[in-house]
């Protein structure tokens, strides 16, 4: 980047946080409002430079932009030159697999438990629950429905 040039809005995003690319445009990052092991959130480049993000443990965009002290606006290019269409659906849906595939294994750990007869914790129960509505959470921003 040249001296003195303005970031990018995936620059400033990215220089903000752990992450690792999985295509062109796209990223998967840990999400800075929590002690994540996982890389649990997602970011999209769009044609125009717009960022989209998503956090598939279901914090907000703004809770996590205020974490590393960045704005809404900083997610969206200085010069917009035409209007961005809608994206029916703004997530690859490999990407969406790649952020769940960690929780479908704790849902197949709680799974072979139980058909061992071992009891359930409440910490095992939580831990559930919440693999549970992580992996909704990415059929949402895949922009499938599940029924």
């Amino acid at each position: 980047m040249e001296q003195g040039a303005a970031m990018t809005p995936t620059e400033k995003f990215l220089s903000r946080v752990e992450h690792r690319q999985t295509g062109p445009g796209r990223w998967q990052f840990r999400v800075p409002t929590r002690k994540d092991r996982h890389m649990s959130g997602a970011v999209r480049e769009t044609d125009e430079g717009v960022l989209l993000l998503h956090d598939f443990g279901g914090d907000s965009v703004p809770d996590i932009l205020d974490a590393i002290g960045l704005q809404p606006s900083d997610l969206f290019p200085e010069k917009l030159t035409h209007h961005a269409k809608s994206e029916r659906r703004p997530f690859p849906a490999s990407d969406v697999l790649r952020c769940v595939a960690f929780e479908a294994m704790v849902v197949a750990a709680a799974a072979v438990a139980l058909l061992a007869g071992e009891p359930f914790t409440e910490v095992d129960r939580e831990r559930l629950i919440l693999a549970a509505s992580r992996i909704q959470a990415a059929i949402t921003a895949a922009g499938l429905s599940h029924g």
